[in-house]
């Protein structure tokens, strides 16, 4: 199997997009995971019209949930011969705002057990005050316990490596 069929969730991510996201009326993570990756149809579907652009498929990405808006978390296919895990993951708003949220899954985990769902860590802004999610943070101590850091270290170390991502997407919207 090649990571372009790859459509199953890796067991971490599985077992984060298990646990509940609360929004709390406004204050909390607004994420809504979804069961299973869309399909290669319904990604292709998504990122054309994300982009205006009916030309691209939508193989370079994984989505596996949304804000509340119809933004998409995904992984973003980018390391050639690298597994899903390893890959880095991204969130395209409706809006048209995007970002590299965090550089792999481990990353991602700790993102979310810090209380930051992708919309948030997109559009993060350091006044905003994230609420700590016990069962995020044992899903991330049992799958990613290297990769412990703050949501602020994730999302630095995500826009370094990745500072064109932004640019890259822009490129392909008509």
């Amino acid at each position: 199997m090649t990571l372009s069929d790859d459509r199953q969730f890796p067991a971490a991510l599985a077992a984060a997009m298990a646990v509940p996201f609360d929004y709390a009326g406004g204050d909390g993570v607004d994420f809504e995971p979804f069961a299973a990756f869309l399909s290669a149809e319904e990604t292709t579907d998504w990122f054309q019209a994300w982009t205006g652009n009916g030309e691209l498929d939508g193989d370079d990405f994984r989505v596996f949930g949304k804000d509340g808006s119809g933004g998409y978390a995904a992984f973003w296919l980018v390391r050639p011969s690298r597994l899903l895990a390893d890959q880095p993951v991204v969130f395209l708003g409706s809006e048209g705002e995007s970002g590299v949220v965090a550089r792999d899954l481990g990353d991602f985990l700790w993102l979310l057990a810090g209380g930051f769902g992708p919309c948030e860590a997109a559009s993060y802004e350091p006044a905003w005050t994230p609420r700590l999610n016990q069962e995020l943070t044992a899903v991330a101590e049992r799958f990613a316990p290297a990769w412990r850091r703050s949501p602020a270290a994730v999302i630095e170390l995500a826009t370094q490596e990745f500072p064109d991502f932004d640019d890259t997407l822009m490129k392909l919207c008509r």
